[in-house]
């Protein structure tokens, strides 16, 4: 590998690093700004509701963009490996997945924005909810696949790192569809569990894409 295509990798593989910490950020900042947000009540979709919406909409194309980026680089560097080819894919459909959650506006729900009554149920709310369960299912399987990898590797500790964040999105996913009702007993626990799962998994990715940014030395030569 030359040294031109090389550093191309690197940048493609350096996008899926600073994806999560842009729209974790970008979520924060909103959580500041935005009236009427109750983040023991409400999910980051809902943000793309309102004069501000703008915002969130560009949090997920931008992040969804950035992870495709990155899972061509991955691609690259794990071509011909273990979870060399559905690693980087169900990336990909991660990335599609919040790309396609920005495009179609989540409805609203559970009082916000304030002033909404959250009863009305549109095509765009249903493609919103569909755009992010398959980038959802993308991120778990992700994580399933990389674990496999890590462990036939003998890397351990990449290995349960990659499981319990796949497994733990998975609970945080089935928990914010299943409970997030407005007059659900457990809203507020499966909200905050699916902010904490999603501050998890972004920081998996980031550190993901920082190890096979260094393991692409290895493929320099």
């Amino acid at each position: 590998m030359n040294k031109k295509n090389h550093e191309l990798i690197k940048w493609l593989i350096g996008c899926g690093a600073i994806a999560g910490p842009i729209y974790i950020l970008l979520g924060l900042f909103q959580v500041v700004i935005r009236t009427g947000f109750d983040i023991t009540r409400h999910d980051l979709s809902l943000m793309s509701n309102g004069e501000l919406g703008w915002i969130q909409i560009g949090n997920f194309l931008l992040t969804g963009l950035l992870i495709i980026l990155s899972a061509f680089g991955i691609r690259k560097v794990l071509k011909g490996t273990n979870g060399g080819t559905w690693g980087p894919i169900l990336l990909a459909v991660y990335g599609i997945g919040l790309i396609g959650a920005g495009i179609f506006v989540a409805d609203p729900m559970n009082g916000f924005p304030p002033g909404t009554s959250g009863n009305t149920i549109t095509i765009s709310g249903i493609m919103h909810l569909i755009s992010g369960s398959i980038g959802f299912i993308g991120l778990i399987a992700a994580c399933f696949v990389f674990a496999r990898r890590f462990y036939k590797n003998k890397e351990k500790q990449w290995g349960n790192f990659s499981l319990v964040t796949g497994i733990i999105f998975f609970l945080a996913f089935f928990g914010i569809a299943s409970g997030s009702q407005p007059r659900s007993p457990i809203l507020t626990p499966v909200t905050l569990g699916f902010w904490v799962a999603v501050i998890i998994s972004f920081t998996w990715l980031t550190m993901l894409s920082l190890k096979l940014s260094k393991d692409s030395y290895k493929h320099q030569e």
